[in-house]
């Protein structure tokens, strides 16, 4: 093999995979397999995964089964959170809106009066 084809068969292996998306049942398949098997390593290169996301969703399991450290938050936690978060973000943008409106409509209230 030349130096070239050396390069191009570098970039193909080492590119990024595009990120992808797993539904909590796939996850929880996962999980099950990880128990059963009990190596997140061998269930990981079985499922072509990453042992860090799958670690990942095994420790959250345990959190949502009450089995996690004190204070992690549950799924359905992390959820309403991200919610709220979003809610809260909203309410602000439109608190400033309505003060940006106040200061104008104050001031065109000054300008006819004089």
């Amino acid at each position: 093999m030349d130096t070239q084809s050396v390069r191009k068969h570098k970039d193909v292996y080492m590119s990024k995979r595009r990120r992808r998306k797993f539904t909590a049942e796939q996850k929880a398949d996962a999980v099950r397999l990880v128990r059963e098997v009990g190596s997140i390593a061998q269930v990981a290169r079985d499922l072509d995964l990453t042992p860090t996301a799958l670690s990942r969703w095994v420790k959250q399991s345990e959190i949502d089964a009450g089995e996690g450290p004190e204070g992690a938050l549950t799924t359905a936690e992390k959820a309403e959170l991200r919610q709220l978060r979003r809610e809260n973000r909203t309410l602000k943008m439109e608190r400033d809106f309505l003060k940006k409106a106040a200061v104008f409509f104050a001031k065109d209230q000054d300008q006819s009066s004089s």
